[in-house]
């Protein structure tokens, strides 16, 4: 079975990659060029909006990561509707109502985020897709992810920015609440995404593959500087309203996301692939994470320092 990645060198699909090459899957990823490609995959440097290169790949199921409106599912669509097995869309638990209606989150919570265009353009990806019954889709929507060069933190996770400033001593930020925040180590999300692979039942259905681990944030901060070999985080509480108000870009990802309790109910996934289980712990991910060094995004380090400055000088 040929599986065609859009976006095949990002945090989590590189996971995803790796575990369907494992299982013999023929694996391809159209990709911009942009990162390395592992020797083991086909890589096609392409313009995913050429439908007649699209077309050419002939893949048995597409894997789309880079879906972020619908006119992206537009053109996949023209490209492969009555020629592919199976259309798996990676969406976002962000769509989901903020604050839940109800905890564990299972799959039948509404999708509706008042603050975050983010996630609501995933929901309205989402139900393009639905709206089109014989295109053979599968949702599957990740929560916070992360791998062995990732930091988790409330404002970006993809840089050596959060460990930089455990190490520094550096003051983080929190709001004034503990919320429970799920974090889902991407080789174990990869067990549950390769198990909807060429899976018929799924076909129609949509389901999000999270850990069962849940933390507050300030246990995030303190098992990643554990890890680390960091004195205590340094945290400076500031109330949720006064950060949105005075970084109105912060809204979305906290109002619509960070800030809110993130407990998953995740027998879904469990009946469809018994062989999910989430192996890594939190406390053992970061310690892979911990192993790498990289370089700060200055941008976020100095939005840190602002936020920081601006509670401390009102």
């Amino acid at each position: 079975m040929k599986v065609l990645f859009i976006g095949g060198t990002g945090n989590i699909s590189t996971d995803c990659a790796a575990r369907l090459h494992q299982r013999g899957y023929e694996v391809v990823l159209l990709t911009r060029g942009r990162s390395p490609v592992p020797g083991t995959f086909r890589s096609v440097k392409a313009d995913r909006k050429d439908v007649a290169a699209m077309k050419a790949l002939a893949p048995d199921v597409v894997i789309n990561f880079l879906g972020y409106e619908p006119s992206d599912l537009a053109v996949d669509y023209e490209a492969f509707a009555g020629r592919i097995q199976q259309y798996i869309f990676i969406s976002t638990t962000a769509a989901y109502t903020k604050p839940a209606t109800k905890l564990p989150i299972s799959e039948n919570e509404p999708l509706a985020n008042a603050y975050w265009d983010y996630a609501q353009k995933k929901q309205a990806c989402e139900e393009w897709l639905w709206a089109r019954p014989g295109f053979p889709t599968t949702i599957v929507r990740p929560s916070h992810t992360y791998g062995p060069h990732w930091f988790p933190n409330i404002i970006a996770s993809a840089s050596y920015t959060l460990a930089a400033r455990l190490l520094a001593g550096k003051p983080l930020f929190l709001w004034e609440h503990d919320n429970l925040w799920t974090l889902t180590a991407t080789s174990d999300f990869a067990v549950g995404l390769a198990g909807l692979v060429g899976n018929e039942r799924a076909i129609g259905e949509a389901f999000h593959i999270t850990s069962d681990e849940t933390q507050t944030w300030p246990q995030i901060y303190g098992a990643t500087a554990a890890a680390l070999g960091a004195p205590a985080p340094n945290i400076v509480r500031i109330p949720l309203d006064w950060l949105c108000e005075k970084f109105p870009q912060l809204t979305g990802p906290f109002k619509g996301d960070k800030a809110n309790d993130a407990v998953f109910d995740n027998s879904k996934i469990k009946r469809f692939v018994p062989e999910f289980v989430c192996r890594k712990p939190f406390r053992v991910g970061i310690r892979e994470s911990a192993a790498h060094t990289g370089a700060v995004n200055a941008e976020f380090d100095a939005l840190y320092d602002a936020v920081v400055a601006a509670w401390r000088s009102r």
